[in-house]
């Protein structure tokens, strides 16, 4: 009997924990899931928005504190966002800050995709400095292209599309793609580094953007939305 009932405490002790574990666990989610950072420690945040966010709404996102918003507008050589143009057009109208993003494609030629960014994204004066996603590597790329090559091209593209907005671009760098070009240190521009939570260092210099929540719930929007905070 004895060894009956330490063996019903035992199960009862392994439940018991199982328990805290899973509501540990919950509540592990549900924190980062609706985390940001304290607005005293960085008082503008905003949002990075495209096609696969759906339907937003402004004013509920500016509700929840976003001050600026940057949108997906062009990838590659011939990708586009299709819903830049009336994201563009709403956020303007609840008086947003507005940028553009281009994500980065290093096996396509850097005057193509230039040519692609600047035909979708107006030349306004108003619009914040344009953000270049730089997380895709060249390893599956049809013809080969060299580490060399691909620092090169990304200068031409950043040279054409800075020549069209006016404005130095910011360099919106992956962790992937740092530690294989070591892109901050050969080039000279603003970063906008990823990581949840916890501030983001492989860049080996300091931030200007950080996105440090790719999934934040909220109220704003069904979807989760990648929250994004300016270095004082």
């Amino acid at each position: 009997m004895a060894r009956k009932g330490k063996s019903r405490w035992r199960l009862r002790l392994l439940g018991i924990a199982g328990l805290i574990a899973a509501l540990g666990g919950g509540y592990l989610w549900w924190d980062m899931s609706h985390w940001r950072p304290m607005r005293a420690a960085f008082p503008m945040q905003g949002v990075e928005i495209g096609a696969d966010d759906g339907a937003v709404d402004w004013k509920a996102l500016k509700a929840i504190g976003a001050d600026f918003v940057y949108l997906d507008a062009s990838a590659s050589a011939f990708a586009r966002d299709p819903s830049f143009v009336q994201n563009f057009e709403d956020a303007r109208a609840a008086r947003f800050q507005v940028g553009a993003v281009h994500r980065y494609d290093p096996c396509q030629p850097a005057e193509r995709q230039a040519a692609n960014f600047v035909t979708v994204v107006p030349r306004d004066a108003k619009l914040l400095p344009p953000a270049v996603d730089l997380d895709m590597l060249a390893d599956n790329c049809p013809v080969k292209v060299s580490d060399a090559a691909v620092q090169s091209e990304l200068m031409t593209f950043l040279n054409q599309i800075e020549t069209h907005t006016g404005k130095a671009t910011i360099l919106k760098v992956s962790a992937r793609f740092e530690e294989r070009y070591h892109i901050a240190a050969a080039i000279d521009r603003n970063l906008w580094l990823v990581r949840d939570r916890f501030q983001p260092d492989y860049a080996g210099r300091p931030w200007m953007l950080w996105t440090a929540n790719h999934a934040l719930t909220n109220e704003a929007d069904k979807e989760p939305v990648r929250w994004v905070v300016v270095q004082p």
